[in-house]
This record gives structure tokens, sequence and C-alpha cells, in this order.
């Protein structure tokens, strides 16, 4: 039987830590304003950039996939619960992304997993920017290669700890697109160069690039202009920018077909609802033709850099939608984060172990729903944070 005292001890000392995690209850449809326990607030952490997680023909389509294919795809994709919309979708983002082929997960932590799990093995070595995502750790170490972990977005690191490997080891370099947590974009050209002079796979999660970043909102690797052989394993996840859920890969057609015969993430466990790959059909049209979302969410980002550096506060250095003010204790982020939830604000504090010790941080973010006047309002509640 488990000792619930050691279990609650545990827990006793996250709390008196300041590292104690608990839920919110949300009551609306996701969006700038939810209602959390009867109060209206403004979200201000939020993942969906581009405030599609509630437009109405997103919402349509699934309803009407439901109505046609039901609620559940029944089975995995091997079995028999790959369907019409699934096969749609990976053709879609396939082309979307320019790359042969995408295979669709089920979960952005599960693409990772099962991508590095498939493409390396034992006696293989894997490198990673400290800053990745916990998915793309935890797939490094669950792969059994050597792991090693190069100084954040530090290519003289990198080419130093790769001096060390062994002509025969297969080697992957992974990274974020943009950080999860800091908002800053990997150097994907350097890496990309790199990759290619050490006969290594480049592989980058691109969870919050994806929809956002780019011409075409194809993500960071088609901003940096960067191609199938360049970049030649690409995730994106669909919760995000895409306002739905899952996640894909994209690359050649012996990639895909390998990672299919391999993912033990892809391979078993039930397949994405149809219903959600209608819906994120329909949000990959309005990504392709509402310029106007990333042209307005790139308008807001300036606004709210501005006016924090007016108001005394320090950001760090993003471009994105993600912007994080960096308070240092996990006690003071609390404070400020429990502040603006009293200011009708919603902004997470985030403390270790998802960041380094002594910089727990407000990680703000920002949607082309946002309006000017809710930012200046944002910002007016961060002038009054108690120092």
């Amino acid at each position: 039987m488990v000792n619930q005292n050691n279990l609650r001890a545990r827990l006793d000392e996250l709390k008196q830590a300041d590292l104690y995690r608990s839920r919110r209850v949300i009551d609306a449809v996701q969006g700038v304003f939810l209602q959390v326990g009867g109060r209206k607030l403004l979200n201000f952490c939020s993942n969906d950039y581009l405030g599609l997680a509630g437009h109405p023909e997103v919402v349509a389509a699934f309803q009407n996939a439901a109505d046609k294919y039901g609620v559940g795809s029944g089975s995995a994709h091997l079995v028999c619960g790959h369907g019409h919309e699934h096969n749609a979708l990976e053709q879609e983002l396939a082309d979307f992304t320019g790359r042969t082929r995408a295979l669709l997960f089920s979960t952005g932590y599960m693409a990772n997993l099962g991508v590095i799990t498939a493409l390396i093995g034992k006696n293989d070595v894997i490198y990673q920017d400290r800053l990745n995502h916990a998915s793309l750790l935890d797939g490094g170490m669950m792969s059994g290669a050597r792991f090693k972990r190069y100084l954040h977005a530090d290519m003289y690191n990198l080419q130093q700890k790769m001096q060390a490997r062994s002509a025969q080891q297969k080697a992957m370099v992974v990274t974020d697109g943009v950080f999860s947590m800091d908002g800053d974009y990997a150097p994907l050209g350097q890496l990309a160069e790199i990759a290619q002079q050490q006969s290594a796979y480049l592989m980058v999660d691109d969870a919050h690039g994806f929809g956002v970043l780019g011409a075409s909102g194809a993500g960071l690797v088609e901003q940096c202009q960067l191609d199938q052989q360049q970049v030649p394993v690409l995730v994106g996840t669909l919760g995000k920018a895409f306002g739905t859920s899952g996640a894909f890969v994209a690359g050649s057609e012996t990639l895909i077909e390998t990672i299919i015969q391999s993912a033990r993430s892809y391979i078993y466990t039930t397949a994405l609802p149809p219903a959600i790959a209608a819906a994120t059909r329909t949000s990959l049209h309005y990504i392709k033709h509402d310029n106007w979302r990333r042209d307005k969410l790139k308008a807001l980002i300036q606004r709210f850099q501005s006016g924090v550096g007016q108001i005394g506060l320090s950001l760090l250095p993003s471009e994105s939608a993600i912007q994080p003010i960096v308070l240092g204790s996990s006690q003071h982020a609390l404070r400020a984060s429990d502040y603006l939830f009293q200011q009708g604000f919603w902004v997470s504090a985030i403390r270790p172990p998802t960041v380094p010790q002594g910089s727990a941080r407000l990680r703000i973010t920002l949607s082309a729903l946002h309006t000017e006047q809710q930012i200046d309002q944002l910002l007016s509640a961060l002038e009054s944070l108690p120092r």
C-alpha cells in the first residue's frame, strides 16, 4: 500500500516553496474573456494566438463532422480509426508546410516522444537546447541515445559538443522554434547549416510559431525560408494558433513511413476524433486567408512592448506573442499573478521546474482578438503591481 504520509509531505513541501499548482475551472468559450468562478476575466494566458478556438465557422465544422462521423474515432489510425478528415488534413498540412507528407498525432507531447524514439536509438546521440519543451527532453531520454544539452541558442557550444561524436553515430539536433517560456526564436539558419555539416537530422518543434509566423503562417521555418532538406523533421501543434487539438510531423515519404512503423505513441493510441480534424481544416483555411490576424497580433505585440518600457518593467527579448516579465522568486510571481486576478486579468505565474530557479515570471500571451484598449488596461494594471 502506498504511504499516504509520504505523498502528503511532498505536497506540503511544494506549497511551502510556492511551487504548488492549482487548477481553475472556466465556464466559457475559450477567448479574450473567460468566466472563472462567476467572474469575467480578461484572458492574457492563452495560446489561442489567432483567436480561432471559438471561431463560429471552426465550431460549425466540428459540429457538422460530429453529426456525420460521431464523436470518437473508434480505434488507432492503423486499425480502423483513420478517416477521410484525417487523411485530408494530413495532405493539406503537407502542402501548407511545403513537405512531401504529414502525419497526425493525438497530442504534441505524443508527437515529440514518438518522432524522436522512432528515429534515434541506443547507439546514437541527440543534442538539445537547454530550454527545449519537456516533451522534447523526455523524448530524448526515452530514446536511449547519448543525451547532450547545449547552452540556449549557443551555436559555439553545440559545435563543441558535436566534435566528440563518433563518425559511426547517427545524430539528431532538436530545438523548439519559438521557446514557450521565453518567447524567443531558435537560430534555425545556423542550426540547419551545422546539422548538414555534421550529417545530422534537424528536428524543429514549431508549436508556438506555426500559424503565427511566416508570410502564409507556416511558421518560423517558413520565415527563415528553410526547405525540407534543411529541416527534415518538422513538428507543429494544432492546439495553439489553430485553436483545435492534436499535432503533426511533416517530412519526406521515407521519414513519415518510418515513423508510422516505429512510433509507439502513434501506433498504440486512439486517433483524434474526426470532428477535430474537420475543425482544423477550417482553421487552416482562415490561417491561409486571414492575414489581418497576424498583422494585428504583430501590432499589439509592439504596442505592449512599448508600453512596458514606459512603465519601467523589463521584458525578455521576444518578438512573439509570448511576452514574459521575469520577477525572480516564485512568491513574487504568485503574488503578482494573484493581484492581477483580483483586478480582472488572468495572467499565469510560471515557476520552477518549468523555468530555471530564480526566473519565475508572468507569462503574458497576446491574441489577435485583443484590442488596443485591452492592452492599455493590462499595462495600467502592471504599472500598479505591488513592488
